[in-house]
């Protein structure tokens, strides 16, 4: 059996960890950031071994590159607990 390798994007939303794999467009969630790896690796396991579903070409999934990156957005918010939260990023706090 061949072993795939999946980059996947993990965040925090409140008390949940929240888990994506863009490549799939699967995501899962978990109350532990352990918990979503497991449920995000039983998914994108249960996804392959699906015959119904129409896999993508899996050899330009392995190819592609993934880029993290932050971007500054002005105005995106108007709330006054993130107008706080960016001037402590800056170091205005």
């Amino acid at each position: 059996m061949d072993v795939l390798s999946f980059s996947i994007f993990i965040g925090k939303e409140d008390e949940w960890f929240v888990a994506s794999c863009p490549m799939l467009d699967i995501a899962s969630q978990g109350k532990t950031e352990d918990e979503v790896k497991e449920n995000m690796k039983e998914q994108i396991e249960e996804y392959m071994k699906d015959p119904d579903t129409q896999k993508p070409n899996l050899r330009a999934i392995m190819s592609a590159s993934v880029i993290i990156t932050n971007i500054a957005v002005k105005g995106a918010y108007s709330d006054k607990s993130s107008s706080a939260l960016a001037a402590q990023s800056h170091g205005n706090s």
